[in-house]
């Protein structure tokens, strides 16, 4: 692959001291190939660099797209935030005093008050307290009395031995026994659903699974999307009653769709009175003896069918850059049925695009 170098070009007639000055305007740069590009400049008509005018773009909910090293405001009037920097010498060949403020990433524009901001179009999941994450178990550290499971974020998470229900529901302190049992509960490339219960100084996060709502999961097929794409809902079970389907969407961008279990959030969490049949109550929530349960169910053929769709569909859903939601899943899937019945198997690229258009259509409404 061949490789160039890009030089700094001094200005004609500059001295060497001049040239190396902080608020010495920067000409523009050189590549091997002969042609330069020039500074970028200040639009002095543009609404970001007037607070008035900003307010009013804003007040019209149009969003801005910028490129990394694009000029998007002066520090004057705004206060840098993520995803950019100050830049002294771009103001100052626009012959501006303040400096400017640029972009270091491609992403949208955003604006708090006065805090001016890019949030990236593309990046990795950044974990916060709280939320559900879908992940898969990639090692098991018996002496840590931890797994570290894969969010797809930029490192691996923990979830303690302790921050785990034993199976059957009993409450009590983790023992060795417990410790050379770890594999039963989780073993590598398990796929389970937990939340967020914990950050670290230095990004790493804590999981933990002490709600009958969380633990493996089966009967089902993984997809995933862009995390930035995930929007944040009242609840991330979602039912899709139309299929006789679940949904657990995670905030990672792991969505995982599975055959229709009756649930009772309130058994589930525990609020009701010990039965019998454990914390959730058979048929109710997950089974307190079949939280770690290996064993798929046999499932119908028109629940196979709806599964496959409905991966099928978030994957374009997630390449169209549309939004994750229960209200535009639901949404695909009705189009799609109406369109290409299930058993037709997979859709074609003509009823895709017809899908999308429809979901892009009752977002806009």
């Amino acid at each position: 692959m061949a490789s160039f170098v890009v030089e700094r070009v001094r200005p004609q007639g500059a001295s060497a001291a001049a040239s190396t000055s902080s608020l010495a305007p920067l000409a523009s740069y050189m590549h091997l190939s002969g042609h330069a590009d020039p500074a970028p400049e200040l639009d002095d008509d543009a609404p970001w660099l007037d607070p008035e005018a900003a307010d009013e773009a804003a007040a019209q909910g149009g969003a801005r797209l910028a490129s990394a090293g694009e000029v998007i405001a002066s520090s004057a009037a705004f206060m840098r935030g993520h995803g950019a920097f100050l830049s002294a010498a771009l103001a100052a060949s626009a012959g501006a005093e303040a400096p400017a403020i640029v972009a270091s990433l491609c992403g949208t524009v955003s604006r708090v008050n006065r805090l001016i901001s890019v949030a990236p179009v593309r990046t990795r999941y950044a974990p916060e307290v709280g939320d559900l994450v879908v992940g898969r178990i990639a090692d098991v550290s018996a002496g840590q009395r931890r797994w570290r499971v894969e969010l797809g974020a930029r490192q691996l998470a923990a979830l303690a031995l302790a921050s785990v229900n034993l199976p059957g529901g009993v409450q009590r302190r983790k023992l060795e026994a417990d410790e050379l049992q770890m594999r039963q509960f989780f073993q590598e490339q398990d796929l389970l659903v937990a939340e967020v219960q914990s950050s670290f100084a230095d990004g790493s996060v804590a999981l933990h699974t002490r709600s009958l709502r969380y633990g493996k999961l089966r009967n089902g097929a993984l997809a995933l999307v862009q995390p930035v794409l995930v929007q944040r809902l009242k609840s991330h079970f979602v039912t899709l009653p139309q299929a006789d389907v679940d949904l657990t969407i995670g905030l990672n961008g792991y969505v995982w769709v599975s055959k229709h279990q009756k649930f009772d959030v309130d058994k589930a969490e525990g609020e009701a009175k010990r039965i019998e049949s454990g914390l959730a109550g058979k048929g109710t929530g997950r089974d307190v003896d079949g939280v770690y349960s290996d064993v798929n169910e046999t499932l119908p053929a028109r629940t196979h069918l709806a599964i496959s769709r409905l991966t099928a569909l978030l994957a374009h859903l997630s390449a169209a850059h549309l939004p994750i939601s229960d209200t535009s899943i639901s949404r695909a899937y009705d189009a799609s049925v109406a369109l290409w019945p299930l058993e037709r198997g997979a859709m074609e690229d003509l009823v895709v695009r017809e899908v999308l258009a429809d979901v892009r259509e009752s977002l806009r409404q």
